[in-house]
């Protein structure tokens, strides 16, 4: 049996957001936005969940979230670094006898238990996959000085989003030869792929995600996700009234 680990990362400041509260811990429909993702993962088949906060939140993430809300698969919580990568390396040293990592932001609170499955099963097959989604409008290339020097093929491009699952000892050592180089900032990495695509030479599959996956970075972010889960208690409370009266 493989087992499963994924890191749900909560250390973001959210500046964007213009608030003094961390974006994952905001509230969405009486809930902080990392409930929802955490939820999924607890859901999910994933084995064990390490949690990534930031600075001195641990104890607050310990007592009004994974406690409070019964996540039980949350083995560890970890502060992470000052950047995203960093706090994906932290997490990492502790993904003892993993065979398979997933990772994802705490800001996207509508990723899905049955999407988690899915993807799951695809890295096994794929050793390396991500999800996302194809993007919906045309995409232009523009310079330094704001004129457009390009427009590439829609049909190739596709929206990024977490989970991103690997191999666990195959994105470790990504990981670690990204660390051993030291030109971090030069590389200007924005997603884990990225580590992997770089250091290991190696094809990342895409996998069809979901729209609704979003990841809260601003205040209209926000103004969705309500909207997004309004229309997602509706249709659960259609589905329960359909089943009493059949």
């Amino acid at each position: 049996m493989n087992k499963i680990t994924a890191i749900v990362l909560a250390a973001g400041q959210g500046k964007r957001m213009n608030s003094p509260v961390a974006k994952q811990f905001l509230i969405l429909q009486e809930k902080p936005v990392l409930y929802y993702a955490l939820r999924a993962f607890e859901e999910s088949s994933v084995d064990e969940i390490i949690l990534v906060t930031g600075k001195g939140q641990a104890d607050y993430c310990r007592d009004y979230i994974v406690d409070f809300y019964h996540i039980k698969k949350v083995i560890h919580i970890e502060e992470g670094g000052i950047e995203r990568y960093d706090s994906v390396y932290q997490a990492l040293k502790v993904t003892n006898a993993s065979n398979y990592v997933l990772i994802h932001d705490g800001a996207r609170p509508f990723i899905t238990a049955d999407l988690i499955d899915h993807l799951i099963q695809q890295v096994t097959e794929y050793k390396a996959c991500i999800i996302g989604t194809p993007v919906k409008e045309t995409i232009k290339v523009v310079d330094t000085e704001g004129f457009i020097s390009g427009t590439p093929n829609r049909n190739m491009l596709w929206t990024a989003q977490t989970p991103q699952a690997f191999e666990c000892a195959e994105i470790r050592k990504a990981y670690d030869m990204f660390y051993i180089e030291g030109n971090k900032k030069e590389l200007n990495i924005t997603d884990d792929a990225m580590v992997y695509e770089t250091y290991l030479k190696r094809p990342v599959k895409m996998i069809l995600g979901d729209y609704n996956n979003l990841k809260i970075t601003t205040p209209e972010d926000l103004s969705l996700a309500e909207e997004i889960l309004r229309t997602v208690l509706y249709e659960k409370n259609k589905k329960i009234e359909q089943f009493f009266h059949e």
